[in-house]
């Protein structure tokens, strides 16, 4: 069975547990907090990770696609070339430009830090430039890359809360508020996969913050 490991906070994690789910995969969960990973099988200490019969694996994406290419129930990518490599690139947008791209900001909006000025400025500039560039491939329609739920589906329902929350925060605005996204992730969640992601990620969260008090 496959072990996956890390904890429910994470929204990386949150995207491979969705992915598995949606499969009706089934898994392991093995809580590993930052600090108390195995490095052998996440050399930077990251999660998500997790353990196959043919050894670890780490970083969400070659997860996502390892579950998908060698358990092919319920897929989670098109058939067609191209029309997988527009979930790809969905995927690419939402992580690469989206949600690293706000988690610079992260500190301040969750965790009761500080961010400069001067990063403010230059994530608000990236986000401006970024959010209407993803708009144009996102499709909503009703799923991020069309009709069916993909991958894609899993990076935005985890990513695209985080991304509109920290904006409010930081910004006084979700820089997300031009795009569906609200009504999008409400339709997600009457999905029960989204429903028991979201409520073990509220109850690991908490968790998390009572540690860190």
């Amino acid at each position: 069975m496959l072990k996956l490991c890390g904890f429910a906070a994470s929204n990386y994690y949150n995207k491979v547990k969705l992915a598995l789910l949606e499969k009706n995969l089934p898994f392991e969960e093995v809580l590993a907090w930052i600090g108390e990973t195995d490095l052998a099988a996440s050399p930077l200490g990251k999660v998500p990770y997790i353990i196959t019969d043919a050894g670890p694996l780490c970083e969400s994406e070659p997860i996502a696609e390892y579950i998908e290419t060698t358990y092919i129930q319920s897929p989670l990518l098109p058939k067609d070339p191209y029309q997988a490599a527009k979930v790809r690139e969905l995927v690419t947008f939402l992580e690469l430009y989206l949600e690293l791209t706000a988690r610079e900001l992260y500190g301040e909006a969750f965790f009761g830090g500080k961010v400069s000025d001067r990063v403010k400025e230059r994530q608000r500039a990236l986000l401006d430039k970024y959010i209407p560039a993803f708009g144009k491939l996102a499709k909503f329609s009703p799923y991020i890359a069309g009709d069916t739920f993909t991958l894609a589906d899993c990076a935005a329902i985890c990513h695209l809360p985080l991304v509109s929350s920290c904006t409010k925060i930081i910004y006084g605005e979700d820089l997300l508020a031009g795009l569906p996204v609200k009504e999008y992730l409400k339709a997600m969640s009457e999905r029960p996969t989204v429903q028991k992601v979201n409520a073990e990620r509220k109850a690991n969260t908490e968790l998390m913050m009572s540690r860190n008090r």
